[in-house]
């Protein structure tokens, strides 16, 4: 008998927002996005691992992690 398992990744993105870029410091539109992984066994996902939230600049492209408070909190169109 033997067992199939692993991790799965699950992007979301749940908006864009209108900040400045800690990176390069304009004022560009930051995409919002969720990824969430979880454990799988035979492809069904069972337990979570970890979730993080990250913002990325659509003008330098620099993406760094974020709270999942300020990530609920933001308004996002």
């Amino acid at each position: 008998m033997f067992f199939i398992f692993g991790l799965r990744t699950k992007v979301d993105r749940s908006g864009v927002v209108t900040r400045v870029c800690r990176n390069c410091g304009n004022q560009a539109a930051q995409v919002i996005t969720r990824r969430a992984t979880k454990f799988t066994l035979f492809f069904i996902p069972l337990i979570p691992v970890r979730t993080r939230y990250t913002q990325q600049c659509t003008f330098c492209g620099a993406e760094y992690d974020i709270a999942r408070a300020e990530a609920q909190h933001l308004p996002v169109g």
